[in-house]
């Protein structure tokens, strides 16, 4: 089933649709929650509630792609059941994913909603400035909490290789946010 017949269902208030998200990609954003969170129990608890999150947003949203929709929707709640582990002292890769932006970004900076609209705006442009291998390893490592070594295998790189890239990118991305007048 294509994604507008799905996003259609969502419009048309036919619960179908939750079940068609779930087949079309509910692998997808299981990897997406496994990403960030270490408990295979919290990455589906994760992708449980994206389903019911869709069921609220559609309508009045049209996603423009219900991959990245749903993608979306599933990283922001294992981000935020990441934070709630800590209580716990439970930690995943989204740990290692701020540290290495420490620096170039603060850690409150970093741990706050990715809607503030401008430096996600200033953000945008820079990773418009990038290659696009550059740039999809950067989203893949940042956006998405791919660790390095599954980002080495997509891309025929070795770990090291990577972490380079990542280095010099977020160095990149440094320099970019301080002409922009952040403060890092």
């Amino acid at each position: 089933m294509t994604d507008e017949a799905i996003i259609e269902m969502y419009f048309a208030r036919n619960e179908d649709a939750i079940a068609e998200s779930e087949k079309a990609y509910g692998a997808y954003c299981l990897g997406v929650a496994g990403n960030i969170l270490p408990s295979g129990e919290d990455a589906k608890e994760c992708v449980n509630d994206t389903w019911m999150r869709a069921w609220k947003s559609i309508p009045p949203n049209r996603p423009n792609s219900l991959k990245l929709f749903l993608a979306r929707i599933t990283r922001n709640l294992a981000y935020n059941k990441a934070r709630a582990n800590t209580a716990v002292k439970r930690r995943g890769e989204l740990y290692a994913v701020l540290d290495e932006l420490d620096g170039c970004i603060s850690r409150e900076c970093a741990e706050m909603r990715v809607e503030i609209s401008e430096l996600t705006r200033s953000i945008n442009e820079f990773l418009a400035t990038l290659e696009v291998r550059e740039r999809n390893i950067f989203v893949r490592r940042y956006f998405f909490a791919d660790p390095t070594s599954a980002i080495a295998r997509r891309y025929a790189l070795s770990s090291s290789n990577v972490l380079t890239i990542l280095s010099r990118t977020r160095k990149k991305l440094k320099k970019h946010l301080q002409k922009e007048g952040y403060m890092l």
